[in-house]
């Protein structure tokens, strides 16, 4: 066998018959690791520089009970074609809500502005007391970023709610 020291991804997809495993990956999972890290009170460079020692025994690493929510804000046309060059506003008001937003499909143009650049443009992240909190703090930073053709999708943790 092969030593292997990394991040193993599951995509994982629950359907009516149960969970269906899609894909698996050598790194982290985008967008979900970003819900999953916030949850994180350690120090991950400390745990993957372990890893990669092979030293993680003894590590051991800290996490909230809070629960955390990603939204993913996309290009209009997403997951098909998609524009590109949109300049992104409202970024700064976002983060004030207290929500992180990763960028993911962004750049910038010949005048320095963030732009569109890929499908998943952004990471709306956000942690809470409660999951209903979470998901509101994720939302409240999502209404405040716009660009021309910018969506997402507005049932996030909606499944949880019902139960």
């Amino acid at each position: 066998g092969m030593d292997y020291r990394g991040v193993i991804y599951a995509g994982i997809m629950v359907t009516a018959q149960g969970p269906k495993v899609l894909e698996f990956n050598v790194r982290f999972g985008d967008p979900e690791t970003q819900a999953v890290l916030m949850r994180l009170d350690s120090d991950l460079a400390e745990a993957l520089v372990a890893t990669a020692e092979g030293k993680l025994q003894g590590v051991e690493l800290a996490w909230s009970n809070d629960p955390a929510v990603c939204v993913v804000m996309a290009a209009g046309g997403y997951p098909g074609t998609y524009a590109k060059g949109a300049v992104i506003g409202g970024l700064e008001a976002a983060a004030a809500t207290g929500a992180v937003v990763f960028h993911a499909g962004v750049s910038r143009n010949s005048d320095g502005q963030l732009v569109t650049q890929g499908g998943r443009v952004l990471g709306v992240t956000a942690r809470g007391v409660t999951l209903q909190d979470a998901v509101a703090k994720a939302y409240r930073a999502v209404d405040c970023i716009h660009w021309a053709g910018a969506y997402c999708r507005r049932d996030i943790a909606a499944k949880a709610f019902r139960r």
